[in-house]
């Protein structure tokens, strides 16, 4: 696939607080610059650029792919889940008179609940991988508004994040955090909560209202992170399909509010 040519940014990058050019007109992308965190840890935050596309959608997969053990035991937890292994359990040793069978039809119950949880995070990898992941630089480096960032430590992308400008019919702007996931081989270093700082700046520099995102409950590490940076849950809610309600598989909205400009 050819990929859209973009300006070098790599000097600029290296500048914190200076926003960079893409040939777009409105709101330019903050970059933030190089930190270190311990032993001498250095990562950078820079712009996306073209040769980031294979590894960013890499690190984007795998971050949401690896949520679904989290999401398949916190399953086995709700009642109604082992109210239907029960009935499994009793239909088909009322039926057969077989113990084994009994509990193997259970054991196939309890295959077809990961196998749902799998997909459930699959199809939606495979959605945003076939929609603004599959032309990165067109999709966030071209349009007012939106803006997608890597941090880079030793030469390697260590962690994405993206904003997505939201209007609402009354006026309020907000920026939306999407496509935040940091490997797990970088994790403890800070780089997630520099990428989330790098999304309020634009916000903020952009005069916007708030920051928003949403994320899943068996995402533990994550919205407990949001929260300690001031984010807020505004709501909570299902995805509106019976089988993701009967899994249990809640999504959580946060709202970071940005002091109004005097």
């Amino acid at each position: 696939m050819t990929r859209n040519p973009e300006p070098d940014i790599t000097e600029g990058a290296r500048n914190q607080g200076k926003g960079l050019n893409t040939n777009r007109p409105g709101q330019q992308c903050p970059v933030a610059g190089e930190h270190s965190h311990g032993n001498m840890s250095e990562y950078q935050i820079r712009l996306y650029k073209d040769s980031d596309y294979q590894r960013v959608r890499e690190i984007f997969a795998d971050g949401i792919t690896e949520h679904t053990a989290k999401s398949f035991h916190f399953s086995l937890r709700l009642p109604r889940i082992w109210a239907v292994f029960l009935l499994t359990f009793f239909v088909v040793l009322q039926t057969t008179g077989s113990l084994l069978l009994s509990i193997v039809a259970v054991i196939i119950d309890i295959g077809v609940l990961f196998l749902i949880h799998k997909y459930i995070y699959m199809h939606y990898v495979r959605r945003c991988l076939a929609d603004d992941m599959s032309d990165i630089h067109k999709y966030y480096l071209q349009r007012d508004g939106y803006c997608f960032w890597v941090a880079e430590s030793s030469g390697e992308v260590a962690g994405m994040v993206a904003a997505v400008p939201i209007h609402h019919p009354g006026g309020e702007k907000q920026v939306e955090l999407r496509r935040m996931s940091v490997p797990r081989k970088h994790r403890g270093k800070g780089i997630a909560k520099a990428l989330c700082r790098v999304v309020i700046d634009f916000a903020r520099k952009g005069g916007c209202e708030a920051v928003i995102l949403e994320t899943s409950y068996p995402q533990v590490d994550a919205w407990r992170m949001y929260e300690k940076m001031g984010f807020k849950r505004s709501r909570a809610f299902y995805v509106p399909t019976l089988i993701t309600r009967f899994v249990g598989f809640e999504i959580f909205c946060y709202q970071y509010d940005l002091p109004a400009k005097r």
